[in-house]
């Protein structure tokens, strides 16, 4: 059974993927999980997300303090 969220007014998909995801960067997961909602930028209240489960992989392109681990 996939995860659910419950968006607040004025929400927006990356802010929601941070929340849910633990990263702005599985936005893209979270668009593919959700397309009724695609077309959507600024969420209304109260509508249901699909929450997909996140990717582990480290994004490489990013300086070390900001990926996360140590080192």
């Amino acid at each position: 059974m996939s995860r659910q969220y419950v968006t607040s007014q004025g929400e927006m998909w990356d802010g929601i993927a941070k929340k849910t995801l633990g990263s702005e960067y599985q936005m893209n997961k979270l668009i593919d999980a959700n397309p009724a909602y695609r077309n959507l930028v600024i969420f209304p209240a109260n509508i249901r997300l699909s929450i997909p489960e996140p990717d582990d992989q480290i994004v490489e392109t990013l300086p070390p303090w900001k990926r996360g681990g140590t080192g």
